[in-house]
């Protein structure tokens, strides 16, 4: 009789890693795919519902922000304790139900907490996605594998965004969100039935040090700190220039139409996914700092020259360059933080880095806004600039002291 073959508990654990990263990336694809389409309708629906006027309008943004910010850490926390999948999962099933109840209420307040309770579910979902792409793979494939974390995020986006104005005028203006609340409940049903990696959860027994020692030990790492105020730089140029002010200044100083600013806008999310690619394979070969400075650099000098360019033909080129810059850096500080951080402190580090990384997308368009009134349209660009070039001076110095 044949002697039967005990199963192989390695290849049986990297079966599971390598699932577990295919269904994240899914589902951030699903998820970024529904906030995408709720993204342009939003606004619309606010005026149609509510008469909101532009500080109504506004008002969305920040309360979400405020509840990614509130959560991110916590999450952090609790993701070990609680389990990855059955986070994300909460986060998801949170936000479809929120999706549902908005189209329910006729108070703008309750409106506007529900909003702020959607950005609690994100951050349950989005800190515990990144960091089991953090720990899914060993540090020499680490960038390619955050790389490919963002693109299926900017994936998603591009293409919710193209479909969101279709759907409100098309099929109604609740179909925005009944659709996103779709796309989080696939989502929550890719991540739950997949096998759970070896190491999402920590033996129970494990001892657990008190908050704030876990976080001082994050902090104690060389590095990390910079980091962490590296993204919030990258949020906050981000949100606060591209995002809220690029398209404004493609009108006023291109003399640009509105279908041409939106082709624009798309060119730069086509580079960014070329940039997110590139900037994670180059950093697994050279090293995390040998490719963030210079790319923090590069990309400074792209903002900064954006203010002193009007030529139509020029801005659609540059346009493209911006995002292929934005992309190359942005992966980079999170794939530094899991090169750095032991991996039981995972959780608790990038919860830390989206709380901080939220403080740039509340504080960017507040400050890039009223320095735009206050000088001129061209301004918030050049202080963009010089952020992160002080960004990349601080990455430089560093490598440089960090060399034996």
């Amino acid at each position: 009789m044949e002697e039967q073959q005990s199963p192989n508990p390695i290849a049986a654990s990297t079966v599971a890693d390598t699932k577990a990263p295919i269904a994240v990336l899914a589902a951030a694809f699903l998820f970024n795919l529904g906030q995408g389409v709720l993204r342009p309708s939003l606004p619309l629906y606010l005026q149609h519902v509510f008469a909101a006027n532009y500080r109504m309008v506004t008002l969305i943004p920040v309360v979400f922000g405020l509840g990614k910010w509130i959560a991110s850490l916590p999450t952090g926390f609790l993701l070990d304790r609680l389990g990855r999948r059955r986070l994300m999962v909460a986060g998801l099933v949170i936000i479809a139900s929120i999706d549902v109840a908005c189209i329910l209420t006729l108070m703008f307040s309750v409106f506007l907490g529900l909003r702020g309770l959607a950005g609690a579910g994100w951050a349950m979902f989005g800190t515990v996605a990144t960091t089991m792409m953090v720990d899914a793979r060993a540090s020499e494939r680490r960038g390619r594998t955050i790389s490919l974390l963002l693109m299926s995020e900017t994936l998603g986006l591009l293409l919710g965004s193209a479909a969101g104005g279709w759907l409100y005028q098309g099929v109604g203006i609740a179909s925005p969100f009944l659709f996103e609340a779709g796309c989080m409940l696939v989502a929550a049903l890719t991540v739950a039935f997949v096998r759970a990696p070896s190491n999402e959860h920590r033996p129970a027994s494990q001892p657990v040090a008190p908050n704030r020692r876990l976080l001082g030990e994050v902090f104690r790492v060389p590095g990390v700190l910079l980091m962490n105020i590296t993204n919030a730089a990258l949020t906050a140029v981000q949100t606060g220039v591209l995002v809220f002010l690029y398209p404004l200044y493609l009108t006023e100083r291109g003399g640009l139409h509105p279908a041409t600013v939106g082709l624009f806008v798309s060119l730069g999310a086509l580079g960014r996914l070329l940039g997110l690619w590139l900037g994670g394979d180059l950093s697994d070969r050279w090293g995390r700092m040998r490719v963030l400075a210079p790319g923090l650099l590069g990309y400074g000098a792209l903002l900064a020259g954006v203010a002193f360019l009007a030529h139509p033909v020029v801005l659609g080129v540059w346009s493209l360059l911006i995002g292929v810059g934005a992309g190359v850096v942005a992966g980079l500080p999170t794939a530094a933080i899991g090169d750095r951080v032991a991996p039981n402190l995972h959780g608790i580090a990038i919860g830390w880095l989206r709380t901080v990384t939220d403080a740039g997308m509340l504080l960017g368009p507040l400050v890039m806004g009223v320095l735009a009134d206050a000088l001129h349209l061209g301004a918030p660009f050049l202080l963009a600039g010089a952020i992160l070039a002080g960004c990349a001076w601080c990455c430089h110095r560093h490598a440089v002291l960090a060399r034996p």
